[in-house]
């Protein structure tokens, strides 16, 4: 029975709802819209005009309560900001729609339970967004010098602690270093998603073997079949052979 409710804990994340905003008007020169959700582990809001999805990315399904604005959010939006107003996780804007494409939202709710979050997005209207700026160039690391910081990251009395941590910046290192698109790349971020269930269970202080199961398999699916560079294949058998010890020691 357990595992039956675990497979469906796992059908539910990745689930998405579209909602379309109710129009309150009044805005003038500033549009504004108002937010609010139900969560219960981690989910991302992308709103684009005046429609929003909710994707849920871990934990029980996140719900709709609210979504109401006074004028439409245009493309490019000027003076654009984020405001979270309410709830006890974290709320993160993790996409700004100045750059182009739709405004997004994270919210991180680590305690057991379901949570209501409330948050305002704001722009001006009649008016668009310069162009951004350009990125400042990103500072050259070579393999050599990330696999230092790892090796001495290791060297740590708590590294056993903060294992999850680790595990997660070796894949979005790989993730960063491979071919941008291709199976590896889903693979790769299969067991991203994996260690976002774990680590929402670790954070609510109810998780087992069952949800690292699924993270150890989802990595040796990537070390099974890949083209991935010889050194980043073995910094993933490596983090692999770690969490298969750390599962052996929960027996």
């Amino acid at each position: 029975m357990f595992a039956g409710a675990a497979a469906l804990a796992g059908s539910l994340s990745g689930q998405s709802f579209e909602r379309r905003a109710t129009m309150r008007g009044g805005g003038g020169d500033r549009g504004k819209c108002t937010i609010e959700v139900v969560v219960d582990g981690a989910a991302e809001v992308e709103i684009r005009g005046d429609r929003a999805v909710i994707r849920n990315l871990a934990g029980r399904p996140a719900e709709w309560r609210r979504f109401e604005c006074n004028s439409i959010m245009p493309p490019n939006p000027a003076d654009f900001r984020f405001q979270g107003i309410d709830g006890r996780g974290r709320q993160t804007l993790v996409r700004d729609p100045r750059g182009g494409g739709p405004a997004v939202v994270r919210i991180d709710d680590p305690q057991n339970g379901s949570e209501g979050y409330t948050f305002d997005i704001m722009w001006a209207n009649g008016g668009f967004a310069p162009a951004p700026a350009p990125p400042p160039p990103p500072v050259e690391r070579g393999p050599d010098s990330w696999r230092r910081d790892r090796d001495e990251w290791f060297r740590r009395d708590d590294w056993r602690n903060r294992l999850f941590d680790r595990v997660r910046e070796d894949i979005e290192h790989v993730q960063s270093v491979s071919f941008p698109i291709g199976s590896d790349q889903y693979r790769l971020a299969r067991t991203k998603q994996q260690l976002n269930e774990l680590q929402s269970q670790v954070a609510s202080g109810r998780w087992d073997r069952r949800e690292l199961d699924d993270v150890i398999n989802a990595l040796t699916r990537v070390l099974q079949d890949n083209r991935l560079r010889r050194d980043d294949r073995e910094v993933l058998s490596d983090d692999l052979s770690r969490l298969r010890d750390l599962r052996d020691r929960r027996r």
